[in-house]
């Protein structure tokens, strides 16, 4: 590509990190268009990346070690055992990843696109429409601008999905994550956590996560995660996805939540939790697979083309790898549409595999678990190994791979 003008509607990481794609690859005039203003400054979540995708996104110049992370090693398997503290471990695997803060992997690679593309925080898009040989951009005020092309990077509620794709709705999981973050200055006395293990913890009906992530004083952070169903009368309306940060959380979510810990996470484990009541977004958890990644002259990227569950450590992770393969395509065709067909082709498996991975990891981990109790050490290897190791994609696929999930139209 030599020219042309891109318009990205979404501006976190996987619209920062398609903007990058659009750039690099020759794009006269780039555009991203963000509807919220300064909201995604604030966001402090964790996240995970796999360190073998880190090194192929490294790369690929979209991630370097100037981004601060915690470098995992191990992942302990923990359940409660009556009184004891920290519970009783089932057992340890290997964990070769990275733990980062989301808003500084997103401000990172804000910055690396100042500049080369202009970015326009409070600007929502209203509706997105292929016309040929462009596609036109129309906003909240009624204005409108074609573009070359338009890529949707606004995530699971995407308005360019909806262009492409209006009968296609992201499916609730019938649970949710609860989230939180405490800074390691405020963690209960007697733990003893490695910053380089992350842990979870299994129950009944769900499990959490805790690792931890960089601090703004060059410390860490733990950051955790609490899968289960929440109680039968919510404000969660399966049909209109959404989520809910600190503010909005109702007492009677986060109550459940305190009870929910209270049955079943070690003492230990339990306080983290209760100490970050005051910080706590609720999540919940959609499927959802778009039919193609390209129609016309829209294209879709990360959440706004598949949304998998959190459990497979992958969703930045597909972000990024999609801006690179965005990026490839646009470099090494000669017209739009060879471009977004390659695009296309190569991604929509993809993203399919993340998704059927994601559902896998939901039923054995919240909806249909084994029973904790029997397991040892070598019984959990076993589950573990059934469960991800064959078809593999946990932490994400190679961006050398084109794994053929279920569903797809690709023998």
């Amino acid at each position: 590509m030599r020219g042309g003008s891109v318009a990205i509607v979404g501006g976190s990481i996987g619209g920062c990190a398609a903007a990058m794609a659009a750039v690099r690859a020759g794009a006269e005039r780039v555009e991203v268009f963000e509807r919220s203003g300064n909201r995604l400054e604030e966001w402090g979540m964790g996240l995970a990346v796999n360190q073998g995708r880190y090194e192929e996104l490294a790369a690929a110049d979209y991630l370097d070690d100037d981004i601060p992370f915690v470098r995992f090693h191990r992942r302990r398997w923990i359940v409660r055992d009556g009184d004891a503290p920290a519970g009783r471990e089932l057992g340890v695997q290997g964990f070769d990843f990275r733990g980062y803060t989301w808003s500084v992997l997103w401000r990172e690679l804000r910055r690396r696109v100042s500049g080369a593309a202009v970015y326009h925080p409070g600007t929502a898009v209203r509706a997105v429409a292929s016309r040929d040989d462009a596609a036109e951009v129309t906003f909240q005020d009624g204005s409108s601008r074609s573009f070359d092309l338009v890529v949707g990077g606004d995530g699971y509620r995407s308005t360019v999905r909806d262009a492409v794709f209006p009968d296609s709705r992201p499916t609730y999981a019938r649970y949710v994550a609860w989230r939180g973050t405490l800074p390691a200055s405020e963690l209960p006395d007697g733990l003893d956590w490695d910053p380089s293990d992350a842990i979870t913890v299994l129950f009944p009906q769900g499990h959490a996560v805790l690792y931890r992530i960089p601090s703004a004083d060059g410390g860490t952070t733990a950051n955790w995660l609490v899968y289960g169903a929440p109680p039968a009368e919510t404000e969660i309306t399966p049909d209109a996805p959404t989520s809910l940060p600190p503010g909005r959380t109702t007492d009677r979510l986060i109550d459940y939540l305190g009870d929910l810990v209270e049955r079943h996470l070690p003492p230990l484990w339990a306080e983290i939790v209760r100490r970050s009541r005051d910080r706590v977004y609720v999540q919940p958890i959609y499927d959802f697979v778009s039919p193609r990644y390209v129609s016309g002259r829209l294209a879709l990227l990360g959440d706004a083309a598949t949304v998998a569950r959190p459990h497979t450590g992958a969703g930045a992770v597909k972000a990024l790898q999609d801006a690179s393969a965005l990026e490839a395509a646009l470099r090494e065709t000669a017209t739009w549409d060879e471009a977004l067909h390659r695009y296309d082709r190569e991604r929509r498996d993809v993203g399919l595999a993340m998704v059927d991975l994601g559902r896998r990891l939901g039923l054995a981990q919240v909806e249909q678990v084994p029973d904790w109790s029997d397991m040892d050490d070598r019984a959990l290897r076993v589950w573990w190994a059934e469960l991800v190791e064959k078809s593999g994609g946990f932490g994400g696929f190679s961006l050398n791979s084109q794994p053929v999930a279920a569903g797809s139209d690709r023998g």
